[in-house]
This record gives structure tokens, sequence and C-alpha cells, in this order.
């Protein structure tokens, strides 16, 4: 993916929101960001930043202290139960209920909205034969594998056909098999319905290849926005580590003094080396030792990634990040609340 944001009047408006609990413990500090028609949208930051406060407010699942949110040309605060006609939810924990069949909680799905079991039955067979459930539609959902369980969850969430989709860290505890399948589904639905994506994932290789645009919060703040590509170059570019032998002299500037060279770190006999490029720089770095009297023992290439731009703007490796508990508690809430919208 990696594109700039695709045309077209935006699907999902933040302006300046913020949630405040107790009147003290300020959450969210006024964020504002745009999400586009069909785009796949990353939200990420780590524990304590506002990014499930933030998932929340837009979903309808807390109501915003400040500012305002526009979820499909609906205000989420004063229309709550029109935004929950317009979007569907994948939570991290299975919503599913393990003593009814596949196509029972399709059709309590379906209920929630205000549809007929008769206004379900085709939307309910398509989603099931699209998720390769069709075989399983009848069978109690306890005894779905995760995968199996994961594919129902997105159906359930696009029974009504919703505009938008929120995804929670949906692939979480599925194998590379299972969360392949998965994304195939998404992207099959983005490509023939238009969905709209917008996802959290702890998943760095799903951010890396999916998503168009990625938005970081940290302290109730965003701090970063951008594609792919423009958030790595703002860490930098490529990194040429040089391992030198133990009792070699100070390189650093010599190694500054190399045309391309943004920055030199020292940490013992390793140095790393910011460039925009590697290609045509590692031989003059290597030359510029080679002038200097020393011969490196190792040389490596590290392209950026999402997981050093994230480490650079938070002071956090994202993969050491914990993970937000009450999901099943919202799936609830949003459950009962689109039962009371109708």
């Amino acid at each position: 993916m990696n594109s700039a944001r695709p045309p077209g009047e935006a699907v999902i408006q933040v302006e300046d929101l913020g949630k405040t609990y107790g009147g003290k413990l300020e959450a969210v500090k006024g964020v504002s960001f745009e999400v586009a028609p069909g785009e796949i949208f990353g939200f990420l930051g780590p524990n304590g930043a506002g990014k499930t406060t933030t998932v929340s407010m837009l979903t309808t699942l807390l109501t915003p202290t400040r500012g305002r949110a526009m979820v499909a040309g609906l205000d989420v605060a004063t229309q709550a139960a029109q935004v929950r006609r317009e979007i569907g939810l994948v939570f991290q924990d299975s919503t599913a209920d393990g003593e009814l069949t596949g196509r029972e909680n399709l059709i309590l799905a379906g209920g929630l909205f205000g549809m007929t079991p008769a206004e379900c039955r085709a939307p309910i067979e398509m989603l099931l034969a699209r998720m390769d459930l069709a075989d399983a539609g009848d069978r109690r959902v306890k005894g779905y594998s995760g995968g199996m369980k994961r594919r129902l969850e997105l159906a359930v969430a696009m029974v009504h056909t919703p505009k938008i989709l929120f995804l929670d860290e949906p692939t979480i505890g599925l194998d590379p098999q299972g969360r392949a399948g998965f994304w195939r589904y998404i992207q099959e639905l983005r490509r023939e319905q238009q969905v709209t994506i917008f996802m959290t994932t702890h998943y760095l290789d799903e951010v890396e290849n999916l998503c168009d645009r990625i938005a970081i919060i940290d302290h109730g703040r965003i701090i970063a926005t951008g594609t792919n590509d423009a958030l790595k170059e703002k860490v930098g570019g490529d990194v040429v580590e040089l391992r030198t032998p133990g009792a070699a002299r100070d390189l650093t500037e010599t190694l500054r003094g190399v045309p391309g060279v943004r920055e030199v770190r020292r940490e013992g006999d390793l140095y790393q080396v910011k460039c925009s490029r590697a290609e045509g720089l590692v031989s003059a770095l290597v030359m510029a030792c080679d002038g200097a009297g020393v011969t490196p023992e190792g040389i490596t290439v590290k392209r950026p990634s999402i997981d050093r731009v994230f480490l650079e703007l938070t002071g956090k490796a994202y993969r050491e990040e914990g993970y937000d508990d009450g999901r099943a508690a919202q799936a609830s809430a949003f459950g009962a609340r689109a039962r009371g919208g109708r």
C-alpha cells in the first residue's frame, strides 16, 4: 500500500477530540485527523497513550468531553445510534455466542441492527460462503477453530453492510496462515464494497503491508501522521552499522566526513551511520575506514521500519508493549447500544 491519502471527502473527521475522566484525568488531549473513503488507516500507540479511548469515542462506546468526531457524516456524540448502523466492529476478543451456530450468530447480529430473519438470509449466505464457513454455518461456534471464529466475527461485523469497519487487534492469537487469510478477506471487502478500514494491531508487518496511512498517538496526542514511507523518512532513512576491531582508533569524525552521512553514533566498536540511502555509501564508508588504517570486521545495512519509527517517536519498542484488556466488555456495550438504537 503506502500510498498517499486517496481523494474524496473524509468519512472520519476528528477535530480537537478529547476525553477527561472525573474532571481530572485527561486521557485524550485534543486529537485531529481524517480518514478518506476506501482507506486502510492504522492507529498505533503504547498502552495509556489514548488509543483505546479514541477508538471507543469513534465507535460511540464513550462520549467525548471536548472537540468533535464525525463518522460517515454523523456526529458520534449527538447521533450515536445512527453512527452504529454505519459501522462494523471486530474486537480482539471473540464476542460470538459459542452455544449458537454460526448462522444463528449472524441472524442475531442482523436483528441488533433492525433486520428481520428474511432480510438477513441473503447477506448471511453470501458472508458464510465468502468467509469459507458455508459447511460450518450450522455447527455450534464453540467447536470452531480460532481462524474460523475470526472469520465469523468479520461476517458478524459486515452483516448490515457498514461503510466503515473498525478492527481492534483482530488477528491477535492467530497463526501466520490464519492472519493471512483474515486480511485476504478484508482486502476483498475493501476492493468490492469500498469499505473504509480503521485498524489497530500489534503486528507491525500488517501495518507495513496493509495501511495506506498511519497515525501514532502518545500521551493523549497525535505525534505523527503519514504514509509508511513518509514516517520512515522522518527517522533519517537507512542505517549502516560498521563493527571494528576492539583496539581500533575512534572513527566517528572520519565517518562523519563522508558525503551523504547524516549522523554517526558510536557504542564501543559498533558505529551506526544514518543516511538517506545506503546504496553507494557503503563502499565510501569502507574506503574511509581503510584510509584511517582500520578494516571493518562487519557491515550491516538496516532499512527504516515502522518499529524504528515508533521507537524513535515514543521511546518504546512497539513489540514490547502490552495490550489493553476489556474488549469483551466493550463488545457487549456496543451490542447493547446497537439494540437500543434500532
